[in-house]
């Protein structure tokens, strides 16, 4: 058995905020179930789980973001210049500002959510032309080889490609976003702001794929989450993810 990503999660001050800002700018519906949580998904008869969507948890913290970049961002696809342009402009009018993280001249548009976390707009690539709204998942690290490995064995999706600058997965079925490994000099300086969300296939055991991920080499990790059925870990780097219950 084998865990599969299917959430984005996002800390925000203000969850119904940032949550409707990155629903507006998706596309996709908006809900919350429990206060302090805000969910955003695809509509038009989309069932969670599923590989063709990563989901968007913003949940609600105590403390703001700081001025270091997130070491995490989300790509957003576009199909042409003209929509690339046009979903810029749009992302303004609903509260993104335009952030320089060093980036240079590139083709595409670095954005920030209202509560500063980082994103792309990117100019249209072919590889992500079926990937819906959200292109790429984009983890800052040191050893793509490394984390392909790690991410390759603890969860069912796919190693794309592989380098020492880059590491590329996707799911297996071949649809979705991809979950990319950029090679970075920046190390962890704070508490990660956007992770991602594990779940097991219906019939696994929970622990036993928690201890596989362990035995991978994750750490357990204390992010002041208390008595919950998820379970807080970090990769080799550090970057945080939770194993969900299937609850």
């Amino acid at each position: 058995m084998a865990l599969r990503p299917v959430r984005v999660n996002i800390k925000a001050l203000d969850d119904a905020l940032v949550g409707r800002f990155w629903a507006d700018a998706l596309g996709w519906g908006v809900s919350s179930e429990v206060p302090g949580v805000t969910h955003v998904e695809p509509g038009g008869g989309f069932v969670w789980p599923h590989a063709s969507a990563l989901c968007v948890d913003v949940v609600a913290v105590p403390h703001g973001k700081t001025e270091v970049k997130n070491r995490t961002h989300i790509d957003l696809a576009s199909r042409s210049l003209a929509h690339q342009e046009e979903t810029v402009a749009r992302l303004r009018e609903l509260g993104a500002r335009t952030v320089d993280v060093g980036q240079g001249a590139v083709p595409w548009v670095v954005l920030a959510d209202p509560e500063g976390n980082e994103f792309c707009v990117l100019e249209p690539r072919e590889v992500y032309r079926d990937t819906g709204p959200i292109a790429a998942v984009v983890v800052d690290c040191a050893d793509p080889r490394a984390m392909a490995r790690f991410w390759g064995g603890a969860t069912d999706w796919t190693v794309c490609e592989v380098a020492d600058d880059h590491a590329v997965l996707r799911s297996s079925e071949g649809v979705g976003p991809y979950l990319e490994f950029l090679r970075s000099s920046d190390g962890k300086a704070v508490e990660d702001r956007l992770h991602l969300d594990l779940l097991p296939y219906e019939g696994a055991d929970k622990e036993a794929e928690v201890a596989r991920v362990r035995a991978l080499g994750a750490t357990d990790v204390d992010l002041g989450q208390g008595e919950v059925p998820w379970t807080c870990l970090a990769d080799p780097e550090g970057h945080d993810f939770c194993v969900l219950g299937r609850g």
